[in-house]
């Protein structure tokens, strides 16, 4: 059967169905099945029992609700059928007027019914995104829109009440997520409202991922064997059960780890790190390893991240020196407060395990400790008072190196003094520029030559020459001012620059021949100045957005630089005079935003200009410059020029000839302003030029068949989603004079009418009645005799209006005999008018003697002298040559057609009226009207025998 073979081929596709619970509708129609011979004398009380439930049997049906489950993989592709609601449902259908149970399982659809069972959703929802649903069948089937099973129920989260027709549940187990949809069945008399489950199985579609691309792991490097450590940040898996993460492992273990893994209650899978082996920081401080979580998939889907594992330190190293001893040599004529030497120690721990503090031993003498002064922080050894005679020359400095919870590290400083007889030159500084506890401040940018001091060189003894230099590094020259003897200036060589170097330290050295000297430490540091102006990082800024933005959006984070320091480096930022009063620039941060809603149709680009300005005196700015470009979205649906059309076309216009131009606009750009148009209905005989807008008709167009078409034409758009619009088309055909007027009376032009001699002149003796299919002045008709043959046929004249052939003279005794009237029939059409002509046969006698006579008679070829007599009949508005230069063709065609519409019902008008005054006579004129007696066409109410017409 087919509602199995569609299931066989959707488990194949990874769709099924599961039975759920069915609530038949009440089946009025079993009730009539005989079970048993004692059904025919229940009769009556069945026939009671159907008069009281069947008002109630349409309630019943509304009454209940039906479930369907059923079960697909998520990411099918479209068209993948999920169920037949008709076959799953088991509806029946009516046969002789009650349902057949014996015909459930054939293969039946919503078009068997009568009237034809339909198939909905209670409303659109979210059903046009993931199902389709055939509205005749029943048959449900994905939608172009993938399911994706983690968009749809771990972002959405709890369950969802049926509410709509399609929402989405998701209960608090991950394996469950349901696509429910609301269904009615109609029409009303077979109604049925179905609740549709689909629930939504997972594939191993997504990889698992670590939230951090980073992860970091402490372990102290004191961590026993077997320690663990819980890794923060396990990786994550959208997917559900098996799909899910499954394990753990690492890339590289260095020997001295592994992983574990520990499963909760919830079964959420954390990773632990296990040591196993003894830690040192002094020896490695960090391990780094890739951690790979791997999912139970088929194949399985890995994820990876950095994991740095790094071992903290704790207080397991004391201080240490290099050497137990020091040799120090001190002069006796030392300045006082000159470094004599340091100890350094070192602690291989970190932080505040590693600090060291430098003390003298209980063992050193007071007095060595009042001359030389130990920092306690650095272990530099200074001379704090001069060197007396009766000092000491040997001092023995023991010092020890203290660290927490550490027994001290002892080193010796044994320190010699060597006493001398003659003092060491003297530097005698005079400062210029502005100078503090020994710092000279200067600004940068000073001109060249800047003076910094005067430096006076002397010699205590005045016996020996003084030499002196300037040491270190820096733009400075140390040079003798002239002519002056040991005076020494000390300038700059060149601008200098704080954004380079802030700080100088140079020394002036003085020597003597006997080699002793002495220098003092110059200290410069240079004072900022506003010499820079703040940079961008970019002079243009180019910058997008999507149009319809929200209030007060983001654009970007303006970010300039000042080299400068302090308040001359603090940058505010403010937006250029050009700039649109709708965007706002944060002066302190730089964030750009927009406060309205942009309109990429109304303007695409901006571009206006930013400054950067620092707090200097006087402050300095830079400009850049900001290309904000609006990107389209389809907001905009496609535009008619007008909403209604309308083209006057003249029948029998070619086929695929070009009717005219359907202009449409798209305000949007690109593919969203790409626009299709399409013939709506009529499509069989119209087609338009989706590139043009030409509307064309397939086939030649007949006004006589269909005077006039509506059609509508849709325009759609190329975004995502599609917008469109409809116009209104309406075609006229205008006529051509293409119908030559028809006869309908005589009927051929065998007919033949018998008058009387005795008819009196005036009188009606017959008439020409012809129509003509078109329309305006190509229908107007005009009667005229063109031709005569008879004893005195000039005897007759035909109405050229009307076509009345009247008896104009008496008829005499020779008049006796057959007249024939060849009778022209004409429009009035242009350019060229149509006719068409009939023969009248008159016969003038007192009775028809010889039918046979007058049949061959008629039955001879007449030789009729054609007249070249045009009929005339005053018609206004008369034709007239109309200049094509002065007219327009469509106000020349709208007037023939409302004239020709006048005219024409005026004629028919006037031919009613005339047609009822011959059928109903006045009794006192007593007129009896004649009607052919014979002719090609057979009324079936032809007699054989004439009338006479006679005035009375």
């Amino acid at each position: 059967m087919r509602g199995q073979g569609n299931a066989r081929s959707s488990r194949a596709l990874g769709v099924s169905w599961y039975p759920a619970t069915w609530h038949p509708r009440l089946d009025m129609g079993r009730l009539h099945r005989p079970r048993s011979s004692t059904s025919h004398r229940n009769l009556p009380h069945l026939f009671l029992f159907f008069l009281f439930v069947e008002p109630f049997s349409c309630l019943a049906s509304h009454s209940r609700a039906t479930e369907l489950l059923y079960s697909l993989n998520e990411g099918l592709p479209a068209g993948v059928l999920i169920g037949s609601l008709a076959e799953d449902l088991r509806l029946l259908p009516r046969s002789a007027g009650r349902l057949d149970p014996h015909s459930q399982l054939q293969e039946r659809t919503g078009a068997e019914w009568n009237p034809p069972l339909s198939f909905s959703l209670a409303s659109r929802g979210l059903s046009g995104q993931y199902v389709t649903l055939d509205n005749r069948s029943g048959e449900l089937h994905t939608s172009a829109q993938e399911i994706d099973r983690e968009a749809l129920c771990l972002e959405g989260g709890g369950g969802t009440a049926w509410g709509g027709s399609v929402s989405i549940s998701s209960s608090p187990s991950s394996d469950s997520c349901l696509l429910l949809l609301d269904v009615l069945v109609l029409p009303q008399e077979y109604f049925r409202f179905v609740k549709v489950k689909i629930a939504i199985r997972d594939i191993n579609d997504n990889a698992p991922q670590f939230p951090v691309s980073q992860i970091s792991v402490w372990v102290p490097e004191n961590a026993p064997v077997n320690t663990r450590l819980a890794i923060e940040h396990p990786a994550v898996d959208p997917d559900v059960g098996i799909n899910g993460v499954q394990t753990y492992r690492l890339l590289d273990y260095h020997g001295m780890f592994t992983l574990d893994v520990e499963e909760n209650e919830n079964g959420e899978r954390t990773p632990y790190l296990i040591v196993m082996g003894a830690l040192d920081r002094e020896t490695q401080d960090q391990y780094v390893s890739i951690i790979i979580a791997e999912d139970g998939g088929s194949p399985p889907l890995l994820g990876s991240a950095t994991l740095t594992i790094g071992i903290s330190d704790i207080n397991d190293n004391c201080p240490l020196f290099t050497d137990s001893q020091i040799n120090v040599t001190v002069y006796g004529n030392a300045t006082v407060g000159t470094p004599i030497a340091a100890v350094q120690a070192v602690d291989k721990d970190l932080g505040a395990n590693a600090q060291i503090t430098y003390s003298y031993s209980q063992k050193v003498p007071q007095a060595s400790k009042d001359l030389f002064h130990l920092d306690e922080n650095t272990g530099v050894i200074k001379l704090f008072n001069k060197i007396g005679g009766s000092v000491l020359q040997s001092h023995k400095l023991t010092i020890l190196a203290n660290g927490p919870g550490c027994i001290p590290a002892v080193i010796t400083a044994l320190v010699s003094i060597i006493k001398v007889i003659f003092r060491p030159p003297e530097i005698v500084p005079r400062y210029i520029a502005n100078e503090i506890d020994g710092v000279v401040y200067l600004k940068e940018l000073e001109p060249v030559n800047t003076p910094i001091a005067f430096f006076t060189i002397r010699d205590p003894e005045g016996k020996y020459k003084v030499n002196c230099y300037l040491d270190g590094e820096g733009p400075f020259r140390l040079s003798p001012y002239k002519p002056y003897n040991n005076e020494y200036l000390l300038e700059t060589t060149k601008p200098m620059d704080y954004e380079l170097q802030q700080f100088y330290e140079v020394a002036v050295v003085a020597w003597n021949s006997e080699g002793f000297h002495v220098k003092k430490v110059i200290k410069v540091q240079l004072l900022d100045d506003n010499d820079n102006a703040p940079i961008f990082l970019q002079p243009l800024i180019e910058l997008t957005i999507e149009e319809n933005n929200s209030p007060n959006a983001f654009l970007t984070k303006l970010y300039a630089t000042d080299a400068d320091s302090g308040e001359r480096g603090q940058v505010s930022y403010f937006l250029g005079p050009d700039a649109p009063s709708y965007f706002s620039l944060d002066s302190v941060t730089g964030i750009l935003t927009v406060s309205t809603q942009l309109d990429r149709e109304e303007k695409e680009k901006y571009r206006y200009t930013v400054r950067a300005v620092d707090c200097g005196k006087p402050p300095r700015e830079s400009v850049a410059t900001v290309a904000l470009t609006v990107l389209d979205k389809n907001d905009n649906s496609p535009r008619f020029i007008n909403k209604d059309f309308s083209f006057f076309v003249p029948e029998n216009f070619p086929g695929y000839g070009e009717i005219g131009v359907i202009s449409v606009t798209d305000a949007d750009a690109g593919r969203n302003g790409w626009v299709a148009l399409s013939v709506v209905n009529q499509s069989d005989i119209f087609v338009i030029d989706t590139g043009k807008g030409m509307l064309r008709a397939k086939v030649s167009l007949d006004r006589e068949q269909q005077s006039s078409y509506t059609l509508w034409v849709e325009a759609v758009d190329g975004g995502e989603p599609a917008l469109s619009s409809t116009a209104k088309i309406t075609i006229l055909l205008l006529d051509i004079n293409d119908n030559p007027p028809l006869v309908l009376f005589p009927q051929s032009n065998m007919s033949y009418l018998l008058v009387l001699p005795s008819t009196l002149p005036g009188s009606p003796v017959t008439e020409v009645y012809a129509v003509d299919k078109d329309t305006g002045m190509n229908a107007v008709i005009a009667y005229s005799i063109i031709g005569r043959r008879g004893p005195r046929p000039e005897s007759f004249r035909i109405d050229p209006k009307t076509g009345n052939i009247t008896l104009e003279e008496a008829l005499l005794q020779t008049d006796y005999g057959l007249h024939r009237l060849l009778v022209k029939v004409s429009d009035h059409g242009y350019p060229e008018p149509l006719h068409s002509t009939v023969m009248v046969n008159l016969f003038v006698n007192d009775t028809v003697s010889n039918e046979s006579y007058i049949e061959s008679l008629l039955r001879k070829e007449p030789e009729i002298n054609i007249e070249e007599k045009e009929p005339q009949i005053s018609i206004e508005p008369t034709h007239r040559k109309v200049e094509s230069v002065s007219c327009m063709p469509t106000l020349i065609a709208l007037s023939v057609i409302s004239l020709g519409s006048i005219t024409l019902v005026t004629g028919m008008g006037i031919y009613i009226c005339l047609r009822k005054g011959k059928k109903h006579p006045r009794e006192d004129e007593n007129l009896e009207v004649q009607i052919p007696l014979k002719g090609k066409i057979d009324l079936h109410m032809r007699e054989r025998k004439p009338m006479d017409i006679s005035n009375i």
